[in-house]
């Protein structure tokens, strides 16, 4: 089969917005030469585009023109190897989505702790944070509420009580194994994300251990969080300000 009726085969197959890679297409070495032609022209007759240097997707069409891909799907060659997630979308682009902001960032941070990432993506320049255990696809969505934690502090335009009562639903939602792993990932993160989810914890009555993680911490460390017991009940419990 020529190379050109190979790519057109393997973009034919994937869904529309998908991103991809020449590594997907399923070519060999020697084909590359080939295969880049094949991708320009199909870019030329306007059947994908590009993204950025060697990353390309395949455009939904709507009556109100194209759409492009979310902002996961475009980011998906950084953040998974395969169909093994490798990092995730961390900073203001994640505290946007989880509600705790309604701030937009101009740039995008992306958390692993393997792979080297920076890129830019229309005007949006993208850069790598190193997270503090291997991602997994199991694994990431407490990575990032433990961030959240991390961040409290930090994120911009932040109303404390409505973000702390929804952190609060969204670790209350968790099953025991998930708050036991949440735990465990957050004895890797500083002492003022590991405070605030003692605290946290604590104020929900959750049948879980909170003994290594009151231990790991500095009985005379205060955490300045600007986080009042009328807000959050155990914070004084755990020296939150």
């Amino acid at each position: 089969m020529k190379v050109s009726k190979k790519i057109k085969e393997a973009i034919k197959k994937l869904p529309v917005g998908t991103t991809f890679k020449y590594q997907e297409l399923n070519i060999s070495n020697d084909e590359y030469c080939a295969a880049a032609k094949a991708i320009e022209r199909l870019i030329s007759e306007q059947q994908i585009r590009r993204i950025s240097t060697g990353i390309f997707y395949k455009p939904k069409k709507t009556a109100f023109g194209e759409l492009k891909p979310g902002e996961e799907d475009l980011l998906r060659p950084y953040l998974f190897i395969g169909t093994n997630r490798i990092a995730y979308i961390t900073g203001i682009a994640l505290y946007n989505r989880m509600g705790l902001t309604t701030q937009i960032p101009k740039d995008i941070k992306v958390a692993s702790k393997a792979k080297e990432v920076r890129t830019k993506i229309g005007n949006i320049n993208v850069r790598r944070v190193k997270s503090y255990v291997d991602v997994t696809n199991e694994n990431y969505h407490l990575l990032e509420i433990l961030d959240a934690l991390k961040d409290f502090k930090l994120i911009p335009d932040l109303n404390k009580k409505s973000a702390i009562d929804l952190l609060i639903n969204t670790i209350i939602s968790l099953t025991k194994s998930e708050l036991s792993s949440l735990v465990q990932y957050g004895n890797e993160y500083p002492p003022r994300a590991r405070a605030f989810l003692g605290a946290i914890l604590e104020k929900n009555n959750r049948d879980i251990d909170l003994a290594q993680l009151k231990q790991s911490l500095n009985p005379l460390t205060e955490y300045k969080l600007g986080i009042t017991p009328d807000i959050l009940s155990t914070a004084e419990k755990w020296n939150i300000k």
